[in-house]
């Protein structure tokens, strides 16, 4: 409890020292290329007064969420794939090096050309630039699992369902966690281009149209909306889920 009102307070007196530094950095700096953190304020209330900022900010998570979802699943099956079964590893690698050096921008635009302008695209654009990452981890993952459970299982003739639940999904946890927390950080990145290239809202979609009005204020506006929800889901939900992924190594140091 102590410990956790000790990061509390650390984060809040960076947030004030950060806002502090803004404010100093706006005095000295044109208005309108470097607004105030009071009219960045005041234009965030606005849009949620409008119902602008909710509906562009929900169509984002929506995407983010699918993309995620889309690319942890598929790339913790295919890593475990290729940390366990050797040929698969062999037949996969050059494709996975491929995806792990392809430019977003170009798997963006390509899925958009292909596959239209559509929600399909760009959530499966975004997915595919995540999913060689997942990938390469779970890989690792898998291939340090102990061998000496993987031998007791199959003593004991467990079930293909037993053993993937109960010996080798608990293993792979610290890596699914570490997964799922760096690749939201990529996610969303991801969909803010996808957005900004191929979609009518969102907030990329937005982003590109205040760079257009040359609008500074409400580009800060939308970006630290959105940076306060990632860093709340970040705070809140992945970091607790990776501590309780770990909790096993700090039990046994």
């Amino acid at each position: 409890m102590k410990r956790t009102r000790t990061n509390t307070a650390s984060t809040l007196l960076s947030v004030l020292v950060l806002v502090a530094v803004w404010q100093v950095a706006a005095l000295f700096g044109e208005s309108r290329v470097f607004p105030a953190p009071s009219t960045v304020a005041a234009i965030v209330a606005a849009e949620i007064a409008s119902g602008d900022l909710p509906y562009h900010l929900s169509a984002t998570l929506m995407r983010v969420l699918a993309a995620f979802t889309l690319a942890l699943t598929l790339g913790t099956a295919i890593g475990l794939a290729m940390g366990r079964i050797r040929a698969v590893d062999r037949a996969l690698d050059v494709w996975l090096v491929v995806l792990l050096n392809l430019p977003a921008l170009v798997i963006i635009i390509l899925a958009y050309v292909w596959f239209g302008l559509n929600e399909t695209a760009a959530i499966g654009a975004v997915a595919l630039n995540k999913l060689p990452n997942v990938i390469v981890t779970i890989r690792e993952g898998a291939r340090a699992l102990d061998a000496d459970l993987d031998q007791m299982a199959k003593a004991f003739r467990l079930s293909w369902r037993k053993r993937l639940f109960d010996v080798v999904l608990p293993q792979l946890q610290p890596y699914v966690a570490a997964s799922a927390r760096s690749g939201l950080s990529l996610v969303w990145k991801i969909v803010l281009v996808v957005e900004l290239l191929g979609r009518s809202n969102g907030v990329g979609f937005q982003l590109n149209l205040f760079f257009q009005l040359f609008d500074v204020a409400s580009i800060f506006a939308y970006a630290i909306s959105f940076v306060v929800v990632m860093l709340t889901i970040e705070l809140l939900v992945l970091q607790p889920i990776e501590l309780r992924a770990n909790r096993w190594r700090v039990r046994t140091t």
